[in-house]
């Protein structure tokens, strides 16, 4: 019974490592389904804002410790802070500038998203070297509990799962029980009519892709407990963000949950039996059978005709 016990405590400590990837494939999916599922823009550049939320991080964490040591234990929370306000920023000016002559032209925004995420990762790649870098975590982030024997908990997952809860229910308040997110509803259903009664659609468009950028930002710095942050860190997430938004149903941020959860589960716990790769491929090949049975995703959203 000892190898049982052994096995069970590994198998928790896999899930609960699936759970502190599962935090950031959220965050980010919750962005992506804000632009990709509410506006129905295809924004290649997603994976690359949240390495501006990384990459303000670790700024913030190297300016801290340089000149004001003792703020290190408290600098993180400014840090969550900034990582979102810099991605809203940047997101606004390329919503603006950019991704406003392009609507209702799918083809044309993925293609220029996908060459404005080859520019940003020059542009990472020039002001901060190729090399990866990493923050330095304060201390009450550091270290795990141990609530059985053989069990470790890292402290930076739980802190990650609890902004995550807070910022995931924060996002459903905004876009179910504000006037804003009445507002964004209205004009991703109809956007002649919510002209014609007085909504500002051009401010709806800025603001929401905005805030989707924002929370990608946002996973960039939890993304910055759990890994180093390089040129292309966040590409490597923009394909399973994607396939997060597209399994859960793209306009259900219920589906967009329930999917980030089992695609990271599946993928951390088989990571066990096999390599990563394989384990890649094979949570790929379950989603991609679950789609050829149900291709509207898992939680489709019904529209009034």
């Amino acid at each position: 019974m000892d190898w049982l016990s052994e096995f069970g405590g590994i198998l928790l400590m896999q899930g609960f490592n699936g759970l502190s990837v599962f935090c950031v494939l959220l965050l980010m999916a919750l962005g992506l389904a804000i632009i990709f599922g509410q506006m129905g823009v295809i924004n290649m550049a997603h994976g690359e804002f949240l390495t501006i939320g990384a990459y303000s991080t670790y700024l913030l964490s190297k300016l801290t410790t340089d000149y004001a040591p003792a703020l290190q234990p408290y600098y993180f929370f400014g840090a969550i802070a900034l990582a979102f306000l810099v991605a809203y920023f940047v997101g606004y000016w390329v919503e603006r500038l950019m991704i406003s002559h392009l609507y209702k032209r799918p083809l044309d925004t993925l293609l220029a998203t996908w060459g404005l995420s080859l520019i940003m990762q020059q542009v990472f790649r020039s002001t901060f070297g190729p090399k990866e870098v990493s923050a330095t975590l304060p201390d009450w982030l550091m270290g795990s509990v141990q609530p059985a024997e053989g069990v470790d908990i890292p402290l930076n997952g739980l802190f990650i799962m609890a902004m995550t809860a807070a910022l995931t229910a924060t996002i459903f308040i905004l876009l179910y029980r504000s006037r804003w997110g009445l507002q964004v509803r209205a004009t991703m259903q109809n956007r002649l009519m919510s002209g014609a009664v007085g909504i500002n659609t051009r401010k709806v468009d800025r603001t929401t892709f905005a805030l989707g950028c924002g929370v990608a930002g946002v996973a960039g710095a939890a993304f910055t407990t759990i890994g180093s942050t390089g040129p292309t860190s966040g590409s490597l997430y923009i394909v399973d963000t994607f396939l997060t938004v597209v399994f859960g149903g793209a306009q259900s941020l219920i589906g967009t949950i329930v999917s980030a959860f089992a695609i990271a589960q599946t993928q951390s716990t088989s990571e066990f039996f096999m390599t990563g790769s394989m384990a890649k491929v094979l949570t790929l090949a379950i989603v991609i059978l679950i789609l050829l049975m149900r291709p509207q995703g898992l939680f489709a959203v019904k529209l009034r005709k």
